[in-house]
């Protein structure tokens, strides 16, 4: 005879800080890894720490101090901007990238470099002139793309060389200036905010005059638009969207004409921040496009298009720009600036593979 035990029994989890079979700590994880504006401030506190450690053990060259990290956000200011624009075009899917954002601000620059200085015209027509010159020259890569169907790695790289080529043919191969472009130097000029500029350091004009006002646009723009809607739905399935009733290719032709209008930007603030108009603002060295793609990627764009976020762009410009201040002072000289494109190779490859690992392990960014 078998006696059977009728007492209830409760089971007791082996680990009480488990919930539905997965701990505490794999939900952090899964927190922090889906969460792309989370895991950017961590990284951000993280650089900021590693780095005041390295000043306080006398490793840097300089003080890794507030005023520094102010001052150095004046570089900010084109890499957001342009991050924008890859952001916006990245988001239209079919393998959307920009890479003429540098060569339309060299082209622009030099265009409203004429107009402001030389030409003697006032400084808002100037600008307008700039900003529509740039729209044009991005309608010109939305043609070949939306309209044509060149895939837009080829067009823009095509368009790329064609831009940088007008530019230094235009210029003459050297900077416009004059007295008044010289004068413009004062938009790129820190300067102290109103009421509580006193208990914090000086803050570069551009960041309230050009960056913040095209955040809140492209903000809104994506947002609180239907456009921005038909963005995202483009970006993730074209043909759904054609038969949701999208009209893909002027939508998609947009993002490009707006790029190059955020490009046109861009350029008026390198006149100012350089004093005058160079034909290889945007594309020496490095160039633009590349920094602001990277940006891009590590701000949790999806490279296929349909997913990204505004502040993940602002966070991810802030770690770079950050990032390449304290290397600078580890390693001064020209090896701070080798190991700065290091540290932006590195960025971009552990961008990409967290990308890819955060989709096939929980299926988004």
């Amino acid at each position: 005879m078998t006696l059977v035990n009728e007492t209830t029994h409760i089971q007791v989890p082996k680990n009480p800080k488990k919930r539905g079979g997965r701990s505490v700590l794999s939900r952090g994880v899964e927190a922090l890894l889906t969460n792309r504006v989370v895991l950017l401030a961590v990284l951000i506190v993280v650089v900021l720490v590693v780095m005041t450690i390295l000043d306080s053990a006398g490793q840097l060259s300089g003080a890794y101090n507030a005023d520094y990290l102010a001052s150095s956000l004046i570089s900010a200011v084109p890499l957001a901007m342009l991050g924008m624009a890859q952001l916006l075009v990245i988001l239209s899917g079919k393998g959307g990238i920009d890479l003429s954002v540098g060569s339309i601000v060299s082209l622009t620059g030099i265009l409203f470099g004429f107009a402001y200085g030389p030409g003697g015209w006032d400084f808002v027509p100037a600008l307008i002139l700039a900003v529509v010159a740039g729209g044009v020259f991005g309608a010109v890569n939305g043609v070949l793309i939306a309209y044509i169907g060149f895939p837009p790695l080829i067009a823009t790289l095509a368009t790329y060389y064609a831009y940088r080529s007008l530019a230094l043919v235009i210029s003459n191969q050297k900077p416009v200036s004059s007295e008044s472009i010289q004068n413009f130097y004062s938009a790129a000029q820190s300067v102290e905010i109103p009421v509580i500029g006193a208990t914090i350091p000086l803050i570069p004009l551009g960041i309230f005059t050009f960056l913040i006002p095209t955040i809140i646009v492209v903000w809104i723009v994506l947002n609180k638009t239907t456009f921005g809607r038909r963005l995202y739905a483009i970006g993730t399935n074209d043909v759904a969207a054609q038969w949701s009733g999208i009209n893909v290719r002027p939508n998609r032709m947009a993002v490009y004409a707006i790029s190059g209008v955020i490009s046109g930007l861009v350029s008026v603030v390198t006149v100012a921040q350089f004093a005058s108009a160079r034909p290889d603002a945007g594309t020496s060295g490095n160039g633009m496009a590349l920094p602001a793609i990277t940006i891009a990627v590590l701000g949790g764009v999806a490279i296929t298009g349909g997913i990204g976020r505004v502040s993940g762009i602002v966070l991810a410009t802030l770690l770079i720009v950050w990032l390449n201040a304290g290397i600078l002072l580890a390693l001064p000289g020209n090896d701070g600036s080798q190991f700065q494109l290091l540290a932006l190779g590195l960025v971009l490859v552990f961008a990409s593979l967290l990308n890819g690992l955060t989709k096939r392990k929980y299926g988004g960014i």
